[in-house]
C-alpha cells in the first residue's frame, strides 16, 4: 500500500469552507518553492518550501502547534503528502493534505489564481 493513502485529505472545496470562516483555528503550510508562490498564492499561508528544509525544519513545533488543524499545500499534491508524514513523524497530530494542491484549488475554487 501507498504510504501517502492513509493520509487524511481535504478536498479544494472544503478548504475553501474553511477559509470562509475563521483562519485563526488553522495552520496553513504551503511547501512549495518561492518561484511557484510568486505566480500563484492562496492568502493566510505560511510558505515553508522543502528546499528550504534546513531553515525550518529544526524550529518547526516552535512556530506551529503540533496539535492544531494544520493543512498543507504544495502545486498538486505530492509535495504536500511528503510534508504530511514529516509532520505527522515529528509529533503533530492533526494534519492533511490537500488534495490537489494550489492546481485543484485554482481550477475548481479561484479562477483568479494562475494556473503553472
Amino acid at each position: 500500500m501507498n504510504q501517502f493513502q492513509s493520509l487524511p485529505v481535504i478536498s479544494v472545496e472544503e478548504l475553501a469552507q474553511h477559509l470562509a470562516q475563521d483562519l485563526h483555528e488553522l495552520q496553513l503550510i504551503d511547501v512549495r518553492e518561492p518561484e511557484e508562490v510568486a505566480i500563484a498564492y492562496i492568502e493566510g499561508f505560511e510558505v515553508l518550501s522543502l528546499s528550504q528544509f534546513e531553515q525550518w525544519s529544526a524550529d518547526i513545533d516552535q512556530r506551529f502547534d503540533p496539535h492544531k488543524e494544520t493543512f498543507v499545500l504544495c502545486h498538486h499534491g505530492m509535495r504536500s503528502a511528503q510534508m504530511c508524514l514529516w509532520l505527522l513523524n515529528n509529533g503533530f497530530t492533526n494534519v492533511k493534505n490537500i488534495s490537489g494542491g494550489i492546481a485543484a484549488y485554482a481550477a475548481r475554487v479561484d479562477a483568479t489564481i494562475p494556473q503553472y
